[in-house]
C-alpha cells in the first residue's frame, strides 16, 4: 500500500515516503535550529527533525530538506517561515502544578517574606520565561492569589512567554481540556475556573480574574536585550535549558540574575542545576535558586 499523497503549492503532488532527510540536510537544519533558538539537537535527533519538518515541506511543495533549508536562509525576508518552523520543531510538555515542591516554596517562603517587608515594591513580579500552553502561569496566579487573597492585578504581574505562537494563542484563550482538571486541587478549579458550555462543553476555562494577572507575549530567549525593563521576584525557567549547550546555558543564568531583583529567585526543572555561578546565586531548595544581595 502506498502512502497518501497530499498537493502542495505549484500544483506538485508529493508522496510522503520521499521526504527523507540526508546527512547533510540535518545538519545544516540543525546549525540553523541551534543559531535561531538555542536548541542543540543531537545526532540522534535526524528522525525528529524529519517528522517535524515534513508538513512544512509539503505545505511549500517541496521535495528536499536542502530546498526548505534555500527557504529559510534567502526566501523568508519576513521571517514567517522561521515562526512556523519553530512552531513545529519545538517540544512541549507542561501542566498544571508541574513540579510542585516550587509552588509550595512560593506559599511557604517567598510570598509571607514579601507581605513582610515594609519596603516592599509593588507589584509582585513573576515570569514563566517557557510558558507552553499556559498552565504554569496560570498554576502560579492562583498560588499567588491564595496566599495573598487581598492582591488583584495591580499587585500581581506575571508575564508568560515562550517561543512558540501556537502554544501562547492557546495559553491566552485560557480554555482546557476537562481532563486536565485532574491537576487542580478541587477548590482551586471552582474557585478560578468556569465549566465550560454549547461549544466548550466537556472544557474548563480560566476566569477572568485569573486571566487579568498573567500577560501572554512571544520571545525568543535569545533575543538580546530583552525587551523587559522592570526586575522581576520570581522567574520561572524550567526544562528549558537543557536543551540548550553549556555556554547558552551559562549566558542564560547571567541574563536571568541580571533581570532579577537582588534576593529575587530563579526556579529550574528537576534535572537542571546552575553550575559555576555560587558568586551569584545560591541553592535554597531543590532546583530553587536565591540571588545573592539583600531583597
Amino acid at each position: 500500500m502506498t502512502s497518501p499523497t497530499v498537493a502542495g503549492k505549484r500544483g506538485s503532488i508529493l508522496d510522503d515516503s520521499r521526504l527523507t532527510i540526508t546527512d547533510n540536510e540535518f545538519r545544516q537544519l540543525r546549525q540553523f535550529i541551534q543559531d535561531h533558538t538555542g536548541i542543540a539537537l543531537s545526532e540522534h535527533k535526524q528522525a525528529l527533525v524529519c517528522s517535524r519538518l515534513s508538513k512544512r515541506l509539503r505545505h511549500h511543495g517541496l521535495q528536499h530538506y536542502s530546498d526548505y533549508y534555500v527557504l529559510l536562509v534567502e526566501r523568508d525576508p519576513g521571517g514567517m517561515e522561521l515562526i512556523a518552523m519553530i512552531n513545529a520543531i519545538t517540544t512541549h510538555k507542561t501542566e498544571f502544578f508541574r513540579e510542585q515542591h516550587h509552588f509550595l516554596f512560593l506559599k511557604e517562603v517567598v510570598f509571607p517574606s514579601y507581605q513582610k517587608n515594609p519596603n516592599r515594591e509593588k507589584p509582585f513580579r513573576l515570569w514563566s520565561a517557557a510558558t507552553s500552553s499556559g498552565e504554569e502561569a496560570y498554576s502560579l496566579a492562583m498560588t499567588a492569589l491564595e496566599a495573598m487573597p487581598s492582591f488583584n492585578e495591580k499587585n500581581i504581574n506575571i508575564l508568560a512567554t515562550d517561543i512558540d505562537t501556537d502554544v501562547l494563542s492557546h495559553a491566552a484563550n485560557g480554555i482546557y481540556t476537562q481532563s486536565l482538571a485532574t491537576q487542580i486541587p478541587e477548590a482551586l478549579l471552582h474557585r478560578y475556573f468556569l465549566k465550560g458550555q454549547e461549544s466548550n462543553e466537556g472544557k474548563i476555562l480560566v476566569k477572568p480574574l485569573l486571566k487579568s494577572l498573567v500577560h501572554f507575549h512571544r520571545l525568543n530567549l535569545l533575543d538580546n536585550p530583552w525587551p523587559m525593563h522592570n526586575k522581576f521576584d520570581v522567574i520561572f525557567c524550567r526544562n528549558l535549558l537543557i536543551y540548550f549547550d553549556k555556554a547558552t546555558q551559562s549566558d542564560m543564568f547571567r541574563r536571568m540574575a541580571g533581570a532579577l531583583r537582588p534576593g529575587g529567585y530563579l526556579m529550574l526543572g528537576h534535572s537542571e542545576a546552575i553550575h559555576g555561578m555560587n558568586e551569584v546565586f545560591h541553592a535554597v531548595g531543590h532546583s530553587t535558586y536565591q540571588l545573592r544581595g539583600k531583597s
